[in-house]
């Protein structure tokens, strides 16, 4: 008999994987934790049904979220990351000698314990000494900071459940007064390719132009993702995304990336004409 975990993606869309087993099933405080194993794309993560990430493409979930920003900011030493209690974006962001904090606030700790158990690749750099780990609600968190850190990245989930207050006006605004002078904060933005989710994205996005001098939108290819078109927020106090790369630096680190390149850095902000017709009355 064929197993198959299946994400209603739209009341008429349904993205389906098929599965050997299911490794773990678990109810926090918070929400439902699934992990299956899959012939196509290894072991997967689910939070409430839906698709969080799977061994075989997060990498471009990860990397690009990280690499943007760190590429631009010619100085980041402090960062905070809101969600990503998977452990991938602060697997990235420790491959950076030059990086000396990194506060990841996550809500619910059974994800943490959770992705150190089955996804060891991905929750590897948890353990670095330079990681301290909060586990409470990021809204609560981001209000008592003031002019702390030179990057934010956002790893919320969807705009819905424990993850919907990281999409607000207010939150957006407390991530402002979180950061240097210089800072920058990077959002996972949603798809733009279905309504409701396109709708997501117009309202995050008009909140954080609301807060942010300097806000674009990139893009990334993740086949895992509802449409496989997804999109991140790029906003800042003082850099541009393009402007301000500094291809050459980044470069002579010598990471060694599966998707990002300061090539298709470039490329990432040049955005689909819907998409472009999505944004546009609500950019500054």
């Amino acid at each position: 008999m064929d197993l198959w975990f299946s994400e209603k993606q739209t009341n008429n869309v349904k993205f389906s994987i098929r599965v050997d087993k299911q490794l773990y099933s678990g109810q926090s405080e918070f929400q439902r934790i699934d992990v299956f194993e899959s012939p196509e794309f290894g072991k997967f993560l689910t939070l409430d049904g839906y698709m969080m990430f799977t061994e075989k493409d997060e990498f471009i979930y990860h990397e690009m979220i990280t690499h943007i920003p760190m590429a631009v900011h010619p100085h980041v030493e402090n960062i905070l990351v809101i969600g990503a209690g998977d452990g991938g974006v602060v697997r990235e962001l420790t491959r950076y000698e030059e990086i000396k904090r990194i506060d990841l606030v996550e809500i619910d700790e059974m994800v943490v314990e959770v992705c150190k158990e089955y996804f060891p690749h991905t929750a590897c750099g948890l353990e670095d000494e330079r990681v301290h780990i909060f586990y409470e609600d990021g809204l609560k968190f981001i209000r008592r900071c003031k002019e702390e850190y030179d990057l934010i990245i956002v790893d919320s989930t969807d705009p819905f459940g424990p993850g919907e207050g990281l999409f607000t006006r207010e939150f957006y605004g407390n991530c402002y007064k979180a950061l240097k002078e210089d800072g920058i904060m990077v959002n996972q933005h949603e798809s733009p390719f279905y309504e409701e989710d396109a709708l997501a994205c117009q309202r995050a996005h008009r909140n954080i132009t609301e807060s942010f001098p300097i806000s674009r939108i990139y893009q990334a290819h993740i086949p895992t993702y509802p449409s496989g078109h997804w999109l991140f927020g790029f906003a800042s106090k003082k850099y541009h995304p393009l402007r301000d790369l500094d291809e050459k630096r980044w470069n002579e680190r010598g990471i060694k990336t599966h998707y990002y390149t300061t090539t298709l850095h470039k490329g990432a902000f040049y955005l689909p004409a819907y998409v472009e017709e999505l944004l546009k009355d609500v950019e500054k």
